[in-house]
């Protein structure tokens, strides 16, 4: 597997910026671009696509999420989304959860404040584990 050295979150910091300004966002304006590190060295990405029904509208992290299944699979590593001025942001409640499941909690997350794990931005997530753990009582 890659390291995750500083030249690895630039060139996903440079895919997230360029997945931005593939986004749709012609109600909020508020663009964002994602990127990932799979398992096996790919980098995927992801944009948000908005809808005139705003509550259908995709973030850039479920675009990433289909990205990972379409290219075969595999598990994140690193991730990174950045809105249109290219800052790091955070991504929101559901997408943690979405991104939990495709990198659990060792998943490495680049935030305004650093690189966190996914661990210390979803605590006690709720995953796979938790469905096995119910079929077994």
């Amino acid at each position: 597997m890659t390291e995750i050295n500083e030249e690895v979150w630039t060139k996903l910091y440079e895919a997230a910026v360029a997945a931005n300004s593939r986004a749709y966002a012609p109600y909020s304006n508020y663009r964002v671009g994602a990127a990932a590190l799979v398992d096996d060295g790919r980098i995927i990405t992801g944009c948000n696509v908005e809808n005139a029904g705003l509550g259908v509208t995709l973030c850039a992290e479920c675009g990433l999420i289909s990205d990972l299944i379409n290219g075969g699979g595999g598990r994140l590593v690193a991730f990174t989304c950045v809105n249109q001025d290219g800052d790091h942001i955070v991504p929101c409640g559901r997408c943690r959860q979405i991104l939990y499941e495709h990198g659990g909690k060792q998943l490495l997350m680049k935030m305004p404040r650093g690189i966190q794990t996914m661990a210390e931005v979803l605590p006690d997530a709720f995953g796979p584990d938790d469905l096995d753990e119910v079929e077994r009582s």
